[in-house]
């Protein structure tokens, strides 16, 4: 019988006490080589991942028809964002404040304080179609308009636009009250020091000359529509903003005026002139304004922005002062509501002198800029965000009334009114990244 040779004993013997060491050594290589170099997965070019978005590039700016095209940076180009076409959905974040830590809120709006039991209404967010809009950024906002002065004028809507915006720039900085005046606080001014921004209320529920109906005179408006109101016009070239709100009080019964000359009335029973409606009257009205404004600033060479916020509908759905005018708790669906009627005519009237009043505005070389803010089909989709009965505290806490007031027509705060002012900052930015010549 043969020997084994010890020496191939240990050589044995050596070798299985390396190998592990060589497979734990060998390891960590392999791992460094597939986290650089990984194997390539086959994929279907008609396939896309789950949940996958395509990415797009976007510009506010057009493309030169003459720009050469480049092969290796292929972009695409949207156009601009239409904010007024989409839905409301919900939103579990809700409000940037509350009726507690805004202290500018309107008593009549201030709805959760006034003990409206449901909160539904807070927690739904506007989606455009097409595009997104962003949650309103304070800082933002307060950086864009820096030493500057913004002017809501108008009815009761811009001043609940106006209040909507204060409570939430209030939730990055605290402004204070320079200047009030008038019945109701209807003349304020506002000022933010962090940023040298001032921001200030005018009552002017026409936007041109007019005399208001009161209980020691005629039961009537008059409106001078060749005149702008002097009341805010005065002040005009310490304006560098300017936020047109008008249309509820053209409902009104008034008599209108050219001069000294009677043009006719609306709603004038018992007085000889000529019914000629209101929507002719808010056309002129509202052309006077936007004209005067670009002569008066474009004539001087300074620049101004203007915005228009258009006609918010109403949501009365019975007698204003019967429990229930007012009664939903949730939005309409897009499908569900349209925009017909009074509502779409008065949107119709606001958009196109907007439009008309560019075509002036470009005579001045781009120094006066206009927008219309176009929030009739958002509002007309928020039945849930009126005060109704709430406009009082506690309407109810003697039990069930027949008879209470309501308002079905401004918003409570916070509220869908919130979301005019982030399309708002839409519009900000954007001019911010086009600034005017004169700047």
């Amino acid at each position: 019988m043969g020997t084994t040779s010890p020496f191939k004993d240990q050589s044995l013997s050596i070798t299985k006490r390396l190998l592990p060491w060589t497979l734990y050594a060998l390891l960590p290589i392999a791992l460094l080589r597939l986290y650089f170099y990984p194997l390539p997965f086959p994929t279907s070019p008609e396939t896309e991942l789950p949940n996958s978005t395509p990415i797009t590039i976007i510009s506010h700016s057009s493309l030169s028809a003459s720009a050469p095209s480049s092969p290796e940076k292929e972009q695409t180009y949207e156009t601009p964002c239409d904010y007024f076409d989409g839905k409301w959905i919900r939103d579990k974040r809700g409000p940037l404040y509350n009726g507690t830590t805004c202290g500018t809120i309107k008593e009549g709006q201030n709805c959760i304080a006034h003990g409206r039991p449901d909160s539904g209404y807070l927690y739904w967010r506007w989606k455009p179609s097409q595009c997104r809009l962003p949650r309103f950024e304070p800082q933002t906002f307060l950086q864009l308009i820096s030493n500057k002065h913004i002017a809501f004028v108008g009815d009761s809507m811009a001043r609940n636009q106006l209040e909507s915006l204060l409570c939430m720039l209030t939730t990055a900085s605290t402004p204070n009250l320079v200047y009030r005046n008038g019945e109701d606080n209807k003349f304020r001014k506002w000022h933010f020091p962090s940023h040298n921004v001032s921001v200030s209320l005018y009552w002017s529920p026409f936007l041109v000359q007019g005399v208001e109906k009161s209980n020691s005179g005629p039961n009537h408006n008059k409106l001078y529509l060749d005149h702008v109101d002097e009341r805010w016009a005065r002040d005009m070239d310490q304006m560098d903003l300017i936020v047109l709100s008008i249309g509820h009080w053209f409902l009104h019964p008034a008599v209108y005026y050219d001069g000294s000359s009677v043009l006719g009335c609306h709603y004038c029973p018992g007085l000889n002139h000529t019914e000629i409606g209101f929507y002719d009257v808010l056309r002129k009205a509202l052309r006077t304004t936007l004209n005067t404004i670009i002569d008066r600033r474009g004539g001087k060479g300074y620049g101004t922005d203007i915005i228009v916020t258009t006609f918010s509908p109403a949501h009365f759905e019975g007698e204003w002062d019967k429990a229930g005018a007012c009664p939903k708790t949730k939005p309409y669906r897009k499908e569900d509501k349209q925009l017909e009627g009074m509502d779409a005519d008065m949107r119709k009237i606001e958009i196109e002198e907007v439009e008309e009043a560019k075509t002036k505005a470009n005579n001045f070389g781009g120094i006066i800029r206009l927008e219309a803010l176009d929030v009739t089909k958002l509002a007309l989709l928020r039945p849930d965000g009126h005060p109704g009965p709430y406009m009082y505290p506690f309407p109810f806490a003697n039990g069930h009334q027949e008879r209470v007031q309501n308002d079905c027509v401004h918003w409570c705060l916070p509220g869908p009114i919130d979301t005019w002012n982030e399309i708002f900052l839409e519009f900000m930015k954007k001019w911010g990244e086009h600034p005017r010549t004169e700047e």
